[in-house]
């Protein structure tokens, strides 16, 4: 039976539809049939105890450049909906946490991918902190006193921000490295929230590993190696995709975590690992679906779909 599916995303006018996970997803449930809404997080409105959002009916194409056509406005009540994919891009900040309240108003009555509840309450760098014995030694404080002596103590750091994306605002401190008091400074001037302080692991040369999950079990994996000159691995800062398989670290890894992602209904999840360490768990907009596919790797869109539709 076909479904009427709204996606909340940024405008799709914006994405690159080479590498966003998203326009799979929506490849995907336009050839089963399934009727496809787009809207933007902005649009959202709550009235009465009603969510609203302006809706217009889309179609996508695999054609870079003229991937999609809009139809008419119209504003729906979104819980006539079957299904909201939850797909704009972090920064986590209150604009998206105020999304998850909206569509918690609707879910599961609408199917709401994923849980938003669990969305706003497992960042992807605090999450992961669950499982310490899988992860490098990670601080999570501003405390000066407190990054003072993890440095001390792991001496190779890197440090971001709790709530970045994208590899932005990235960096390697190492022990003799005199802009460690400029940094802090400059972080105390930029974030409020804690930062995430974590000793450097040298395999990130060899790659950082994004392994997707669907309802807590593997469905694919690709290799994100940094340029030579750059600590970030992130393909939108320059890595270069590659094909891997799985190690039985990371086998271990997804045993440990998948049932707390099913749980707690987190249907697309992805994680990120470099070496034998785990780094992040991902829930908001995880990628690399399409990378997978394009490297050789399954086509994890149907999959996710087939999930989806039981659910419903």
């Amino acid at each position: 039976m076909p479904l009427d599916v709204a996606v909340q995303m940024d405008h799709i006018s914006t994405i690159r539809i080479r590498g966003d996970s998203a326009f799979a997803l929506l490849l995907e449930a336009q050839a089963r049939g399934h009727r496809l809404w787009h809207y933007t997080p902005d649009q959202l409105a709550l009235t009465n105890g009603t969510v609203y959002s302006t809706l217009e009916p889309l179609q996508v194409r695999d054609i870079e450049g003229d991937h999609f056509t809009l139809g008419e406005k119209r504003r729906v009540e979104l819980s006539t909906m079957d299904v909201v994919l939850m797909r704009q891009d972090p920064p986590f900040d209150l604009h998206y946490i105020t999304a998850t309240h909206l569509l918690e108003l609707i879910h599961p009555k609408t199917l709401v991918v994923n849980n938003p509840f669990h969305v706003r309450n497992a960042p992807e760098k605090i999450l992961v902190m669950q499982f310490p014995d899988l992860m490098p030694p990670t601080l999570i404080s501003r405390d000066p006193a407190e990054i003072a002596l993890f440095r001390k103590e792991y001496k190779d750091i890197v440090m971001k921000p709790l709530y970045g994306h994208g590899g932005a605002s990235v960096f390697r401190m190492r022990e003799d490295d005199e802009n460690f008091g400029s940094l802090m400074d400059m972080f105390s001037a930029t974030f409020r929230e804690p930062w995430v302080i974590q000793q450097y692991r040298h395999e990130v040369r060899n790659g950082d590993k994004r392994i997707i999950l669907v309802d807590g079990e593997f469905a694919g994996a690709v290799n994100r190696v940094p340029a030579p000159n750059d600590l970030r691995s992130n393909m939108v800062r320059g890595g270069q995709a590659a094909e891997t398989d799985l190690s039985p670290r990371e086998r271990e890894i997804i045993a440990r975590i998948g049932p707390t992602l099913r749980d707690r209904g987190l249907l697309m999840v992805g994680i990120d690992v470099i070496g034998d360490f785990l780094t992040e768990i991902n829930v908001t907009a995880p990628t690399g679906l399409r990378a997978i596919k394009r490297l050789g790797g399954p086509d994890i869109a149907p999959r996710i779909w087939d999930k989806i539709e039981a659910l419903r």
